[in-house]
């Protein structure tokens, strides 16, 4: 894998709760930022899954009924 430097301005109150990380973890910031930025990668590629998931469905007419909607509804309401 290649590594790249990346430079980019930071408020003072996130790099010092960042090296805070570092230091209890006995790690290096490069390592905190790299692992922050892996979850970051992570959450919102599984986001824009989703979303990609749910733009074929409704572009393949692939609707929930009425009757399933009322359903799940009463379930989370606690409506039997």
């Amino acid at each position: 894998m290649n590594q790249e430097n990346v430079t980019f301005p930071i408020d003072s109150e996130k790099k010092e709760a960042l090296r805070a990380i570092a230091t209890v973890m006995d790690r290096d910031l490069s390592y905190v930022l790299n692992e922050a930025i892996s979850s970051y990668l992570e959450i919102y590629q599984w986001l824009l899954d989703e979303i990609n998931k749910g733009v074929a469905e409704a572009e393949a007419g692939d609707f929930a009924s009425d009757d399933e909607v009322q359903a799940v509804f009463a379930k989370l309401t606690n409506e039997n």
